[in-house]
């Protein structure tokens, strides 16, 4: 589906055809559920605990790690996928790993106000799945849309990867966050500081690959200020601490609320 130079398909629309059935079913070969949540522990649902959250939009579902993990402890969670192969897993995964039936919904981030409705109290967008928009304007609506369905003291969790140390020092992965599967090897055919095109190698001699925007930490935080979040955090591997040159992921966290006194604007 990439034609003959796939290093020219940078458009935000591609990702319809990417996920395709074979390369789902596969997937949660590629994240390990059991590891990955060994490897994050408790963080997600601790960032949202200390902020009252209960009524969550998982707007990236993917095979439905995150929402599974948060119905099980107790949230009120909607299921949101571009790729409806995508939510079918995530469905079959609910019933699977603690008997959840999903609410499922098949969405377009840039008009997901259209699709879902109702306020949350927090939106998460993990798995690295922002960096499928290519274009600034899908970009920047997505983030509209997203603030616009938080409660007014909401809270936007997401996630890229580490596109700055990729694009300037080349890949390297310490294989301990998000993709887990110790029998799939993911790495970068091709980068630059417009795509980052990654290769999924499977057991089973099977290929696929995915083009994404290598997104720079500086820039995703300054597309939420500009949208009007007040106060963004931003942490390395789930640490507070780090040297920018090390995370293989950053998690940027969104407060939409302006507390009196408080400066707000960009930390970490």
């Amino acid at each position: 589906m990439y034609g003959e130079n796939p290093v020219e398909v940078r458009e935000s629309d591609h990702y319809r055809y990417e996920y395709i059935k074979s390369f789902v079913e596969k997937w949660d070969e590629l994240i390990d559920w059991e590891q990955r949540a060994e490897s994050e522990g408790d963080f997600f649902i601790r960032l949202l605990r200390e902020r009252g959250a209960h009524k969550i939009l998982d707007a990236a579902t993917g095979t439905g790690f995150h929402s599974v993990r948060l119905l099980n402890e107790g949230f009120d969670v909607v299921s949101v996928d571009g790729s409806a192969e995508m939510l079918v897993k995530a469905f079959e995964n609910g019933q699977r790993f603690g008997g959840h039936i999903l609410s499922t919904v098949h969405a377009d981030w840039r008009w997901l106000n259209r699709d879902v409705h109702g306020e949350y109290d927090a939106i998460i967008c993990l798995g690295n799945s922002f960096t499928h928009l290519f274009d600034e304007r899908d970009r920047r609506r997505t983030l509209a849309e997203f603030y616009a369905m938080l409660r007014h003291d909401g809270v936007l969790i997401l996630d890229q990867r580490n596109y700055d140390a990729i694009v300037d020092h080349g890949y390297s992965s310490k294989h301990r966050y998000y993709y887990c599967g110790d029998r799939v090897r993911v790495e970068p055919e091709h980068v630059d500081e417009g795509l980052a095109r990654f290769r999924y190698d499977f057991p089973d001699d099977s290929v696929y690959h995915l083009n994404m925007y290598p997104l720079r930490k500086a820039y995703t935080r300054r597309l939420m200020q500009e949208v009007g979040f007040q106060k963004i955090e931003t942490y390395g591997d789930f640490q507070e601490t780090y040297r920018d040159e090390e995370p293989d992921f950053f998690v940027h966290v969104a407060e939409k609320l302006y507390v009196e006194g408080d400066q707000g604007g960009l930390e970490g």
